[in-house]
């Protein structure tokens, strides 16, 4: 056999294998791994969440843009009801424990936060702009 069409055949191995691993979960039974993220649009009625100034970004993890949508709507009627504008929430939300990152203020005026909220391999990612 030609030396290039035994290394061929073993470059072509070598990738069904790492492709073939890659598929599993560790412990699982043959089920692929679903990890992906994806950034949701947040045109129209979805960019305000009262009392959110705005929501400028939302990104979900292994769950679905409308899932990530709902869980931040809920998030900030829980800030509403412990604080107003200033508030944080301190229950789970929609299952999911959310947690929200220092804020980056402008004294007086406003300040930007990032709220990450996670249930189990789930996970949402949300930054929002509130005015004071």
């Amino acid at each position: 056999m030609p030396k290039t069409f035994r290394l061929t055949i073993a470059i072509a191995l070598a990738a069904l294998a790492i492709g073939a691993t890659s598929l599993l979960a560790p412990g699982a039974s043959g089920s692929p791994v679903a990890s992906a993220s994806k950034a949701c649009s947040l045109k129209g009625e979805y960019r305000h969440f009262p009392p959110a100034s705005y929501v400028t970004s939302l990104k979900v993890f292994s769950t679905t843009c409308a899932k990530g949508k709902d869980v931040i709507r809920v998030y900030h009627h829980c800030r509403a009801q412990h604080g107003g504008a200033n508030g944080r929430c301190p229950n789970r939300v929609l299952h999911y424990r959310c947690h929200e990152g220092d804020r980056q203020k402008v004294p007086g005026v406003q300040y930007d936060a990032t709220v990450v909220c996670r249930r189990g391999g789930n996970k949402i990612v949300s930054t929002y702009t509130q005015n004071i």
